[in-house]
């Protein structure tokens, strides 16, 4: 992989990802952009022990565009795009429109204020997976899926030693349906000031389990399924996919690497080598559920690592949480009353349909 930074021309940072180490980078970019100017700022919800982000200037970001007006594709001659080069492999460049952005802010000093209020510090970066427009991860090379991969784990290695970030999430929206509004096949990753709602219930709940059995909470839930089987999907040498007991979503599949590790940084070459075939072989599967090359199966998929808090990376264990909101061919799963009003998700696909399902479609 050969790695070469540069900045576009409001400032922002730009960084292509080569397969092939003799590729020479020194497009410039020749837009007329002013400098970004953005703000965010955090707010804590007493009741949820939570923070929120602000993030109003994200109203103006882009929506749908044609796609010979994509802003991932490659630029060409009389029309030039967030990517300077007329080719890519993988590109990553901070989001014009972030929600998270800037150095961490103050810490509250003595007492705390009755509407706690931060700066939105943090950062947010666009992963563009290839220069195909047309294209999709499922459709990627395992070399070249490897190579994103490599992505994640120097990005995350980076953006961690950025002052006043605490956790690193890199995941990948797919789909109208799910929100998105560029069609280009493309990730994000979000640098916090904080730890994440959803890493802090695991964590509380992998403490609580370590006190009441001594054993680690994760360690024991691969053991459970993997004995169970019911509802493994793929086990691989080193890595191991199954859609969990009480699964949330229709289709949901939760890849662990079968050594426990904190983070992407951890993973060792043989876990790295054949991860690009275990999780292709997941989103091809994910494809042939439901999907068309016209409506291919809209999906979130995500990295849970562990936040830069020493006693929480002893315990917790790097997974890949893949899911889809569709439900059934032509219907969607839509968090209504129950799931958004209350948290309390109610699925209408019992998850051992859903495995035996996804081992239906696997590859002959």
């Amino acid at each position: 992989m050969k790695k070469t930074t540069t900045r576009l021309a409001d400032g922002r940072e730009l960084v292509y990802y080569d397969l092939r180490d003799d590729v020479v980078r020194e497009e410039v970019d020749p837009r007329p952009l002013e400098s970004t100017a953005t703000s965010s700022e955090i707010r804590y919800d007493w009741l949820r022990d939570e923070w929120v982000v602000i993030a109003s200037h994200r109203q103006a970001r882009t929506y749908h565009p044609p796609a010979d007006e994509c802003p991932l594709c490659p630029s060409r001659e009389g029309r030039h795009s967030e990517i300077p080069a007329a080719d890519y492999d993988v590109a990553v460049f901070e989001n014009r429109f972030p929600s998270l952005t800037g150095g961490p802010g103050p810490a509250f000093g003595g007492e705390v204020p009755d509407f706690p209020t931060r700066p939105g510090a943090g950062r947010c970066e666009v992963v563009c997976f290839t220069s195909d427009h047309d294209a999709s991860f499922a459709d990627l090379t395992p070399e070249h899926a490897r190579l994103v991969l490599d992505v994640w784990i120097d990005r995350t290695a980076e953006l961690s030693q950025l002052p006043g970030v605490e956790q690193v999430f890199c995941f990948e929206n797919r789909g109208k349906e799910i929100g998105v509004t560029l069609g280009h096949p493309h990730g994000q990753i979000y640098a916090y000031p904080f730890t994440t709602p959803r890493t802090q219930r695991m964590t509380a709940a992998a403490a609580a389990h370590r006190a009441r059995t001594g054993r680690n909470l994760f360690d024991d839930v691969l053991a459970l399924e993997a004995r169970d089987g019911g509802r493994v999907v793929v086990d691989a040498e080193h890595w191991i996919a199954f859609v969990p007991h009480a699964a949330h979503w229709p289709y949901e599949v939760h890849l662990y690497p079968k050594r426990r590790v904190p983070d992407l940084l951890a993973l060792d070459e043989a876990a790295c080598a054949q991860f690009p075939l275990v999780y292709l072989d997941l989103l091809r599967r994910f494809d042939r559920l439901f999907g068309t090359d016209a409506d291919p199966t809209p999906y979130i998929a995500g990295w849970h690592q562990s936040p830069n808090v020493p006693d929480i990376r002893e315990e917790f264990a790097l997974h890949l949480e893949l899911f889809t909101i569709r439900r059934t061919s032509g219907k969607l799963k839509f968090l209504a009353g129950s799931e958004s009003g209350m948290s309390v998700f109610i699925n209408d696909v019992p998850p051992e349909a859903a495995a035996n399902r996804l081992r239906e479609v696997a590859t002959p």
